[in-house]
């Protein structure tokens, strides 16, 4: 599992090794790390090592030193390197270091800015050390201009590294400020950002690569988390010998419409490929007839929820607000204090304040609809600049557990544990993806969420596992839509086709 913190905890961490006069050595571990990472980059893309040109933007802090004494070790490589330094001074043990190794330096400022843009662009690598985890906001002034230039210049062939975080981008919340170099490879030292696992800063960090620096074990309890394959494969169910269908889990799914019936079979062909061991469809006739048809394994029921035994309910998916029908068995499902997965048309229609065995599973624009009609100043452009603040408002505000879909998936439970999943490919935005998601997430509700043991054996708390449950079915959905899609387009009903075998090769 992949553990993310903020730059406060990380800071507080380091604290004691300051203290104890390690400053430096901490420095060196990181940047010695960050030129290792450099080169193992150059060389998986081919590239030469000896004569390639680095130019490292520096700015004045410790990020900066990490940068200078990285690119010092790369000249020791026999690189040609340059630095750009961004502020008014520069942390000076690295520049003596950088100049030693025969670095030329320029000092950047609002004149030259055009200019020293256009070297750097020709330049093979680019180190951006300019703002690390304590800075507040963007780059401003000859900066901002700098990195304009470079943005706008920037080739194919040109490597970004960014040094523990790109400059701009919040460690804490993953918000861009201004103007954000993109990097393929972010080097961050001790543990990952929880900015570096959450849109939008997983938009500009490209592959995250983290450096062990000596401060782990003074690290406190994440602030994000990220379920890894083991992980998967630890807490994904496997039938006994003498389960049976019952036994498996069985899930309710009130989802569909008149208007929308194809909803329904998706949400359900994702329940089943999950494993559910039955799957009942409570909906309108036509809807019903459309499912018997597409899923002949799911049991088309009628009545109440509460004339129907189930483990866990899947409600909302395809449903309007002229539903009322379905609509009031989305809020007996979620008053009969069972796992609920509630998707979509749902959201509007429940109560405000909910329960952690509640999951939510809105998009940019319905979180934004949900935290308006509860006092919060989000609407969607908000929403997607700060997607972790955003879904942890909601989840304090609802009391449930909130999934918010995107390129990077984040999960917050109301007692603030968050995950942040990223399996998947771009080719997962196509219609009908997330009622297979939900039907996902609804059978592992109904097969895994009264098994306590289960998460408490895999190192979380069992009153978390509902944000566990959200997170690993993101994840399978994610990890079948990669298989599915195999880098072309892919439809809705592929990806419930390839789960089974995503799971098979988890579990094996």
């Amino acid at each position: 599992m992949i553990s993310a913190y903020t730059g406060t905890q990380i800071r507080a961490a380091e604290q004691p090794l300051l203290a104890a006069g390690m400053g430096t050595v901490l420095m060196q571990r990181a940047s010695y790390g960050l030129a290792n990472a450099v080169v193992h980059e150059l060389r998986d893309r081919g590239r030469r090592l000896y004569g390639a040109s680095v130019a490292v933007l520096a700015g004045k802090g410790n990020n900066g030193g990490d940068g200078l004494f990285a690119a010092s070790f790369l000249a020791a490589r026999g690189m040609r390197t340059t630095a750009v330094l961004t502020g008014d001074a520069a942390h000076s043990e690295a520049l003596a270091a950088f100049e030693r190794a025969g670095g030329r330096v320029h000092v950047l400022t609002e004149a030259n800015a055009g200019e020293l843009a256009a070297h750097v662009a020709s330049a093979d690598v680019v180190l951006d050390a300019i703002l690390g985890t304590g800075a507040q906001g963007g780059l401003r002034g000859a900066a901002a201009a700098l990195m304009k230039g470079l943005t706008d210049t920037r080739s194919g062939t040109l490597l970004v590294v960014a040094c523990d975080i790109p400059s701009g981008v919040d460690a804490d919340t993953g918000e861009a400020h201004a103007l954000v170099l993109s990097a393929d490879l972010t080097v961050t030292f001790g543990a990952a950002k929880a900015g570096l696992l959450a849109d939008p800063g997983a938009d500009h960090a490209g592959r995250v690569h983290v450096v062990p620096i000596g401060i782990e074990e003074h690290l406190p309890w994440p602030s994000l988390r990220r379920l890894e394959t083991p992980d998967l494969a630890r807490l994904l169910p496997r039938p006994g010998r003498r389960a049976h269908k019952y036994s498996r889990g069985v899930l309710g799914v009130v989802a569909g419409s008149e208007d929308y019936p194809g909803v329904a079979v998706l949400a359900c062909r994702g329940a089943l490929a999950a494993g559910a061991g039955m799957v009942r469809y409570l909906g309108p006739p036509a809807v019903a007839d459309l499912v018997r048809q597409s899923c002949p394994e799911v049991v088309c029921s009628t009545g109440s929820v509460a004339d129907n035994r189930v483990q866990a309910w899947l409600v909302g998916s395809g449903m309007g607000p002229g539903d009322s029908e379905q609509l009031q068995r989305a809020r007996d499902a979620v008053e009969s204090g069972l796992p609920v997965i509630a998707d979509a048309g749902a959201l509007p229609a429940l109560p405000d304040v909910l329960a952690p065995q509640v999951v939510l599973t809105p998009h940019a624009g319905e979180l934004a609809a949900l935290l308006d009609r509860l006092g919060a100043d989000y609407d969607r452009s908000a929403v997607e600049a700060n997607t972790l603040g955003a879904v942890r408002q909601a989840a304090v505000l609802t009391e449930a557990t909130v999934l918010l879909k995107g390129p990077s998936t984040l999960v917050a439970s109301p007692f603030q544990d968050f995950y942040s999943q990223a399996d998947g490919t771009p080719w997962l935005a196509t219609a009908g993806s997330g009622d297979v998601l939900a039907g996902i997430i609804g059978a592992l509700l109904a097969q895994v969420g009264s098994d306590v043991g289960r998460f408490r054996n895999a190192g979380i708390d069992p009153d978390e596992r509902w944000a566990a449950i959200a997170a690993l079915g993101a994840s399978l959905h994610g990890r079948a839509g990669t298989a599915a899609a195999d880098g072309g387009p892919l439809t809705a009903g592929r990806i419930a086709d390839a789960v089974p075998g995503v799971w098979g090769r988890l579990a094996g």
